[in-house]
């Protein structure tokens, strides 16, 4: 799609591509991928659209509008459209030495450029500001990674779904994003004894426990756990939650990543509420 220079056509791509996943029954893609490829060396670089942020800024708006919108309907919520969840926020393109983040070896992002805003403008100008009648991304998944010294508050290297200052100060707070929000996959379980092993990527949290994590990651403002079938952990993360901040507090904020699951499932229309 990216070599094709043509937002039109990545969108009626987009638009097929929803009928096809409606047919089968799914209500939400994984996608669409909009991190800036700037590191060559990066081995999902080619599942970007390119390195310039100003025409992947064009293609997301053009695949977001085309995967989302239904013709006919009046918010543009319909029974064509299917929910974007675009990755990997704030942007996975830059791992160190071209490193990938799925391995505890690759978990570091660097931006020796000072380019961190850049990466932000597919989100911030692209998915979060459609051309049509969605208006935004439903939902989105920050990546495994840990943005090196970018946390302005706290000053954190931890992975994105654990630090608050990328998840509720920018995402939710700063650019005000208001939809789903789902970790990327498997990244609540405790580490492996090799820097190689597959699925350690509790980054920045291995002295916690699995549900602190869980508690850590729900009180950011994260909505979901990909790659997660267990209820034990978020059901533990409640009870702690409730010792904390009061079984109201904790009530609250569990009921709007459920509203927010019924959405992804196709059980809630988002027009109006998402608006809210």
């Amino acid at each position: 799609m990216a070599a094709l220079f043509d937002p039109e056509r990545v969108k009626k791509f987009a638009e097929i591509v929803s009928r096809e996943y409606r047919a089968l029954g799914i209500t939400t893609a994984l996608g669409s991928q909009i991190d800036l490829a700037t590191d060559p060396r990066w081995m999902r670089l080619q599942d970007t659209l390119g390195l310039d942020w100003e025409r992947t800024v064009k293609m997301t708006r053009a695949y977001c509008d085309g995967l989302q919108t239904t013709e006919d309907a009046e918010d543009g919520w319909g029974k064509h459209s299917v929910n974007a969840m675009v990755k990997h926020w704030p942007g996975g393109g830059t791992g160190e030495g071209g490193r990938d983040a799925h391995y505890a070896f690759g978990q570091f992002a660097v931006y020796p450029g000072g380019k961190f805003e850049e990466h932000l403008k597919p989100f911030t100008e692209g998915a979060f500001c459609l051309e049509g009648p969605t208006k935004k991304a439903a939902s989105v998944m920050p990546y495994y990674t840990v943005s090196w010294e970018q946390d302005k508050k706290n000053h954190e290297n931890v992975g994105n779904s654990y630090s608050e200052y990328m998840i509720k100060d920018l995402l939710r707070g700063k650019y005000g994003y208001d939809g789903v929000v789902c970790t990327d996959w498997d990244i609540t379980a405790d580490p492996g004894a090799d820097l190689d092993d597959f699925g350690s990527r509790c980054y920045g949290t291995e002295n916690l426990t699995v549900a602190q994590r869980h508690l850590r990651i729900i009180m950011n403002g994260v909505d979901q756990f990909g790659g997660n079938q267990d209820k034990k952990p978020v059901m533990e993360a409640y009870d702690m939650g409730c010792q904390l901040y009061g079984e109201e507090a904790m009530r609250r904020r569990m009921e709007e990543s459920g509203f927010w699951k019924n959405i992804l499932s196709g059980k809630t229309a988002p027009g109006k509420q998402m608006r809210q």
